[in-house]
């Protein structure tokens, strides 16, 4: 069993919380993100996302997910070079744009579930750097 409030807990959280903070910190995330000092923060920010939402334990889930998605390619990232300019030129307004879709999506109850899989995204669409 994980370490995850109940459903109902969960439920209110969202209700009344997670959908606000989660806005609050997507976008604190992205604005990090513009700087190559919060980079690294903005981030850690965005793995957290899908835990502000909706207090779901992220421990089972993503490194499920990481191996499969590290796994597939072998696991390695383009170089720094590449990723900087990939960052510059596509990666801050294509996350940005990413990050709205997936923020909007999950603030209905049916999307919910798309939402945070588009949140498991954002850090390589920001970097194309596999977390």
């Amino acid at each position: 069993m994980s370490d995850s409030p109940s459903l109902i807990v969960r439920g209110v959280w969202f209700m009344f919380v997670g959908w606000w903070l989660t806005g609050i910190v997507l976008g604190m995330a992205w604005l990090l993100n513009l700087t190559v000092v919060g980079l690294p923060i903005g981030i850690k920010l965005i793995n957290k996302a899908p835990y502000t939402l909706t207090l779901k334990s992220l421990e089972s889930e993503e490194s499920v997910e990481t191996v499969e998605m590290g796994g597939s390619s072998g696991g390695s990232s383009p170089g720094l070079l590449v990723r900087g300019v990939y960052f510059v030129l596509i990666g801050w307004w294509a996350s940005g744009l990413l990050t709205l879709a997936a923020y909007l999506i999950s603030l209905t109850v049916i999307g919910l579930p798309i939402g945070v899989k588009l949140f498991n995204y954002l850090p390589y669409v920001v970097s194309l750097k596999k977390y």
